[in-house]
């Protein structure tokens, strides 16, 4: 667990380095109000994506150790946790900044996340690979629930599908 907290502190560095992220402070009221309303299913995805990058950090970590040990079976899981992680803290960055591509990244971020929690999800006796494919699963979700948040014009970033 220590090593996800890690991790999670790592993919939330990389994500402010991306976003290029100023004080709170900064934004005006209007701003703020702005954003309250605009992106309801945007935050939760960004948030998901973000944790599900951490998760998936360390669970390529925690596969490298398995195949380090002669587990074979863990080099499909440590390259699609690694590629999964890759591509959730790209959906974090665009659908944080209401990017155009926001809809495309999260069609692709949930598409990565439902096969890395399928992948992880094959260690049932494994609590580290659970706990990957537990938070790629919640990630998948999210992405989901703001493309369709997207499709009706709620959704953040890019025009209504």
């Amino acid at each position: 667990m220590k090593r996800y907290k890690l991790a999670g502190v790592v993919v939330m560095g990389l994500l402010m380095a991306c976003l290029n992220v100023t004080g709170a402070d900064e934004k005006t009221a209007k701003d703020k109000e702005h954003h309250k309303h605009h992106m309801p299913f945007g935050n939760d995805c960004a948030r998901a994506c973000a944790q599900c990058a951490a998760a998936c950090e360390s669970c390529g970590a925690h596969c490298a150790r398995m195949l380090a040990e002669g587990k074979k079976d863990h080099l499909t899981t440590l390259r699609t946790c690694k590629d999964c992680a890759t591509v959730c803290v790209a959906a974090a960055c665009i659908v944080t900044r209401e990017g155009p591509f926001s809809d495309t990244i999260c069609t692709a971020c949930a598409d990565a996340c439902k096969r890395c929690g399928d992948a992880c999800n094959k260690f049932k006796d494994d609590e580290h690979m659970k706990m990957c494919a537990e938070e790629c699963f919640k990630c998948e979700k999210a992405c989901r629930d703001m493309l369709k948040g997207h499709a009706h014009g709620t959704g953040s970033g890019g025009a209504a599908k």
